[in-house]
């Protein structure tokens, strides 16, 4: 390893440390939102958050050392497990729902999100097939095909739980790896037909999607709760002004932001650090996917830059949603904010995809 990529290396490493700390830094002021209800709840959530947060530590440096190509080998295994694993929230006795998804397994008293494992390992297999098929990517029948099929099964999957917010930023990482692998403008543009056409298909079925459509064109004319958590979204992003009230000091997170620690979070951080402060988290993300495509553009094979394409905008695409959400350019999906959001699996498997573009750059 060269002199300039141990310190470009060491330099992303501190950059994820610093940003995933403002994170919990930005959840634990969220999370006193919870002292109008239990204050016991909050002590539990914040140090399982804390918690979280050092093995996700633990992970980044664990990963950041375990060779990248070793994935390439047990790609196949890894989605089979994280498809496995995902299909069990279906069954009665092990799935646990909330709000209307199941998403979760019930561990005792704890919970576990195997999507995330699922976008992990999702990625991970792609990345190593479209490495193997890389001279047969153009074809429709050995590259696009398989590829359609490979995305649209996972993708059943998903919405099944319903799930359409991850599955929307898997299917950006998705097409994302597919271009970079080579494939052409005329099958990029038949994926966004057809998703076009399938998202437009789920929203007509689905009343909760049609509910959050109906909400982001008309939000007006909609004075229920479905449009209860964009309105107090966006009365506190204006309250934060320009310098904010202060670290602590949001006032909507309190019984007025519907999940302060969760999908509405972005909107505390607004109000507490202002345009300014909710502007640079913004840049740290946009400094994540160009420092994570250039690591894509310099790595030593293409499974290692299909890979770290993946990954990038795997994660970057779901914290752009949620912030877009937040501030009323897209319709609420319930996507978390990398790195901020409660939910300790999608911290956990973000912080391993970190030590995977981590370990990809240690080998330039």
């Amino acid at each position: 390893m060269s002199l300039a990529t141990r310190t470009q290396s060491r330099h992303f490493l501190f950059f994820i440390i610093g940003v995933a700390f403002i994170g919990f830094l930005i959840f634990s002021s969220a999370s006193l939102g919870l002292l109008g209800g239990d204050g016991a709840n909050y002590n539990k959530i914040v140090w399982n958050q804390l918690l979280t947060f050092f093995l996700g530590l633990i992970a980044l440096l664990v990963f950041g050392r375990f060779p990248y190509r070793y994935w390439r080998k047990i790609a196949l295994w890894l989605f089979i497990l994280s498809l496995l694993l995902t299909l069990l929230v279906f069954v009665p006795s092990l799935g646990f729902s909330f709000g209307g998804a199941s998403r979760w397994l019930s561990l005792g008293s704890r919970t576990f999100q195997p999507s995330e494992l699922l976008k992990f390992g999702f990625v991970i297999y792609l990345a190593a097939w479209l490495a193997n098929i890389r001279e047969r990517v153009t074809t429709w029948k050995s590259g696009f095909l398989p590829f359609l099929i490979f995305v649209g099964m996972t993708g059943i999957i998903l919405i099944a739980q319903p799930d359409l917010g991850t599955f929307l930023t898997l299917f950006s990482a998705a097409v994302a790896m597919f271009f970079v692998a080579g494939a052409s403008w005329r099958q990029i543009g038949a994926l966004i037909l057809i998703a076009t056409i399938s998202f437009s298909i789920i929203i007509w079925i689905k009343p909760y999607a049609r509910e959050r459509v109906f909400t982001f064109f008309y939000p007006d004319k909609k004075t229920d709760s479905s449009s209860w958590q964009i309105r107090q979204s966006m009365i506190a992003i204006g309250s934060g002004g320009l310098t904010g009230r202060g670290f602590g000091q949001s006032l909507q997170k309190f019984n007025y932001l519907p999940q302060p620690i969760g999908d509405s979070i972005f909107a505390v951080a607004a109000e507490e650090f202002g345009f300014l402060g909710s502007t640079t988290l913004i840049l740290a993300f946009t400094l994540f996917v160009v420092w994570g495509l250039r690591i894509a553009g310099r790595a030593p094979d293409c499974f290692g830059r299909l890979l770290v394409v993946g990954l990038t905008i795997l994660m970057t695409t779901g914290a752009f949603i949620n912030i877009g959400s937040m501030l009323g350019l897209f319709p609420l999906t319930g996507i978390p904010l990398l790195f901020v959001s409660h939910g300790g699996s999608a911290l956990l498997f973000s912080m391993c995809g970190c030590g995977i573009i981590l370990n990809v750059a240690r080998s330039l």
